[in-house]
């Protein structure tokens, strides 16, 4: 992970990650090829093979791997709704 806070709030206080429609996941593995942040990680010997294995690597807002997903097994939080989260845990942290 490259940052540790996000607009000055500790990155592990903000609920922004991948989640993943199993039902729809066909394995491509595409997001695992297009994020280079090491958010996703590939079980061979496992039933779920495709797992979030380090979300706080996710980058807050990047919805790349999403688009890379040809059958939409990829979302993420509501982006409005993390916004105001950030904002009142500066206020609550009195950051500027």
């Amino acid at each position: 992970m490259s940052e540790t806070t996000f607009m000055g709030v500790e990155r592990e206080k903000i609920d922004w990650k991948p989640t993943i429609d199993y039902s729809k996941c066909d394995y491509c593995m595409e997001c695992v090829k297009f994020c280079p942040h090491k958010v996703f990680e590939v079980n061979e010997n496992e039933e779920i093979k495709l797992i979030v294995r380090n979300p706080s690597n996710c980058v807050v807002f990047c919805r790349a791997c999403s688009k890379t997903c040809g059958p939409d097994a990829i979302s993420f939080p509501d982006k409005n709704a993390t916004t105001q989260r950030i904002k009142e845990i500066r206020k609550e942290e009195s950051i500027d």
